[in-house]
């Protein structure tokens, strides 16, 4: 990762992919990190690399706040992971990722225009391109978010391709597929399974468990958002995927093979509303770039899978606070 030594400000590096990248890039650049230790961030993520960083918990809604973290810093680029990033969340209540999501990206947009930062990637989500049912979405493909997460996550890139269209603001969109592996917040779908499986309960598969995803490695993910970092044109955007995608009802089985678990603890429940079937994006302008993926799904898997067992107290604590979360959801339901 060494090259050119460029101040990095990293938002939301206390969250999953966020903080992988803080971890990877740590001893390579000098970062300012950024985030509001929300439910989903830990700082525990970032423990070992702590001494190698400038933290800040602040929340990039706050605009003063940020704008004293910019006046100090004067970063010459912007990562920006920091998102409310839960699609069940977000059907019970989206206003907070109207707030983080796009308030937040066009303050932050604000402020790296008046410090004038080289270069701003904003890390996106295949989700944005909504459902597919065969082929794959090219960075060209219209978008169509089908739930409220990927609709704020689509209304911050059309806020950003607008400022680089009106200002020639310095922007990088990237839009990477489902991540996977250590660190996950339990909610999300491989982590729910393997927490469920390990203690003897339900796995709840949404429908019959048909839909389709494209699994990418977080480290992957990082790597390649580090080349277009490097490497990326101002202006465009790229897709980042695995090309490796199976059925959900797939990847359970999978799971609980690994713990030699019987299938009899898969349960299927009522789909959620508005649940793409498919997401699969196509990544020869990232390839052009020298970038391939690394981890194979299978093994990425059993080493994730392994992490959680592994670090069972972090994941236990975590577990603990959603079921308290969805008691109070579905009370006040």
């Amino acid at each position: 990762m060494r090259q050119k030594l460029h101040k990095i400000l990293v938002t939301g590096g206390a969250g999953f992919i966020g903080s992988e990248f803080v971890r990877q890039g740590a001893r390579s650049f000098p970062l300012i990190v950024v985030d509001k230790v929300s439910y989903a961030g830990d700082t525990l993520r970032i423990q070992e690399v702590a001494k190698d960083i400038t933290f800040y918990k602040a929340d990039i809604t706050q605009r003063a706040r940020l704008n004293k973290i910019f006046s100090k810093h004067k970063p010459d680029v912007v990562v920006h992971f920091a998102a409310e990033t839960h699609v069940d969340r977000s059907i019970q209540d989206a206003t907070s990722f109207l707030h983080t999501n796009v308030i937040g990206t066009q303050t932050l947009m604000d402020l790296s225009r008046q410090y004038k930062v080289k270069k701003i990637l904003h890390i996106s989500t295949d989700e944005v391109y909504g459902a597919s049912t065969q082929g794959r979405f090219l960075e060209t493909a219209a978008l169509k978010p089908q739930n409220p997460y990927a609709a704020t996550k689509a209304a911050a890139e059309h806020l950003i391709r607008a400022a680089i269209n009106t200002y020639a603001f310095p922007a990088i969109i990237i839009r990477p597929a489902n991540n996977y592996g250590p660190w996950q917040y339990p909610e999300k779908f491989i982590p729910v399974c393997v927490l469920k499986a390990i203690h003897q309960k339900k796995v709840p598969v949404y429908g019959r468990g048909e839909q389709i995803r494209e699994w990418l490695h977080v480290s992957d993910c990082v790597r390649a958002i580090v080349c277009i970092m490097q490497k990326g044109r101002i202006g465009e955007t790229y897709n980042i995927g695995s090309y490796f995608e199976q059925k959900n009802l797939l990847t359970v089985k999978a799971i609980l093979r690994y713990l030699r678990k019987s299938e009899e603890l898969i349960e299927f429940v009522k789909d959620r509303p508005g649940h793409d079937f498919r997401y699969s994006v196509n990544c020869a302008k990232l390839h052009q770039l020298g970038w391939r993926p690394r981890i194979l799904f299978y093994k990425g898997l059993s080493e994730t899978i392994q992490w959680y067992i592994n670090h069972m107290d972090w994941t236990e604590k975590k577990r603990r606070f959603l079921e308290s979360y969805w008691k109070k959801v579905y009370q006040k339901a």
